[in-house]
């Protein structure tokens, strides 16, 4: 799926998209209507060459990365038409069970206490891009893929861009959405904060012997937090902690001796670990983009925010910036505004300044709060699980706000 024109003077688009993954393509998917009632033309420039049968039976693998879907999110891909396609891989998030290691604090979550039939819905990565890219593939865009820059310059209250593929655009509007991998930020000049946490995320599939019924577990221990999350029949996805440094035994462990220490660290809540798949390791920082937008550029994803996944916020805030970047366009294109220009791309940031802000600073405290060792710390934290599970209105607030239904 390539759209190349060496040799021939830049295309001319709107909107051009870097990166093809779950963020990109879902603000591809997003601009559909903008596409159809207003001929805004887009172009999706995408490194990783896609699978070329985008219809090809399913095969679900144990060893498949899945993204946490907030309540939120999953009314936007409603309002996108995806929803009944991403459904049939989605497994519900019912309950959510909080605890700390060693204490006897703990904070449940039930989405039946807030009239939902669910908190989120876990979603396999491979499903979630083989649907955005199935939609992508049925609207007018410009195509590059495997397609990477080489070169972007200002132009024309725009950019141009170079291609690997000998193409070159002219873009209104350029959306970096491509996380860190091309360091297309850096030749722009975009500093980001970074600060390490000196953890690395553990992540495997694994299968317990008995039914999750929907429950996800977030569970602090001294190396680290563990979270749980419910797959399809009785597998879950474990994000595993590790103090940096101290994962490399675990990933080379025979899979019985990683289960029994799993099992010590989780202990039996979730039942016993029979199976675990291939395990993969993520060193953890929070990144921040000093600048999120320019004039005729907007940082999205990753690029713009990598968070600690403690919260499962990351792709679920990412998926609002989506959301309130095409706002602020049909909004600005109804006032006879170009995509990139200064009025569109202030809207799109006083509607996300709060909420990233917000979001960012929540998913930090929390990994903070609970990476303190304290005994007197860790007696309040016992104690304030312990409270939130008792007060009713307080613990549905921030159930509310996980779920992405409330700002």
């Amino acid at each position: 799926m390539s759209d190349t024109v060496e040799g021939k003077a830049p295309r001319r688009v709107d909107i051009a998209i870097v990166g093809g993954g779950l963020v990109g393509a879902s603000l591809g998917c997003a601009l559909a209507p903008l596409i159809e009632r207003h001929g805004v033309t887009v172009a999706v420039i995408e490194a990783a060459p896609l699978p070329m049968d985008l219809d090809a039976p399913w095969q679900p693998s144990f060893d498949a990365r899945a993204s946490a879907i907030a309540e939120g999110s999953v009314r936007h891909f409603r309002t996108l038409g995806l929803w009944g396609d991403l459904a049939e891989q989605a497994s519900p998030i019912r309950h959510i069970h909080v605890s700390e290691q060693g204490r006897l604090g703990a904070t449940r979550l039930n989405a039946e206490e807030l009239g939902s039939e669910a908190l989120g819905q876990v979603i396999p990565n491979a499903w979630l891009g083989r649907v955005l890219h199935r939609r992508l593939a049925e609207l007018p865009l410009a195509w590059h893929c495997p397609a990477s820059v080489e070169q972007i310059q200002p132009w024309n209250e725009g950019h141009r861009l170079t291609l690997s593929d000998g193409a070159s655009l002219e873009a209104g509007l350029t959306v970096l959405a491509e996380g860190g991998r091309s360091g297309l930020k850096e030749r722009l000049g975009i500093e980001s904060r970074e600060r390490p946490y000196g953890q690395v995320a553990l992540i495997a599939g694994v299968e317990v012997d008995r039914p999750h019924d929907g429950r996800a577990y977030e569970r602090f221990t001294s190396d680290g937090p563990i979270a749980l999350l419910p797959l399809q029949g009785q597998a879950m996805e474990l994000v595993w902690t590790h103090e940096a440094g101290q994962e490399g035994a675990r990933l080379a462990m025979a899979d019985g001796d990683f289960l029994a220490q799993l099992q010590r660290a989780f202990g039996d809540r979730a039942g016993r670990f029979r199976r675990v798949g291939r395990r993969h390791a993520y060193p953890l920082s929070l990144v921040t983009a000093r600048e999120t937008t320019r004039p005729g550029l907007a940082v999205m994803g990753n690029a713009a925010h990598a968070l600690h996944p403690v919260a499962g916020q990351g792709f679920n805030l990412a998926l609002r910036g989506v959301m309130d970047l095409v706002a602020a366009i049909e909004n600005g294109v109804g006032k006879g505004e170009a995509p990139g220009s200064a009025a569109t791309l202030a809207d799109f940031e006083a509607r996300r300044g709060g909420d990233r802000h917000d979001v960012i600073r929540f998913s930090d405290g929390l990994i903070r709060l609970f990476g303190l060792d304290s005994t007197l710390l860790s007696h309040a934290r016992a104690a304030g699980l312990v409270g939130l599970n008792l007060v009713g209105p307080l613990r549905r607030t921030l159930a509310r706000r996980a779920m992405g239904v409330e700002r």
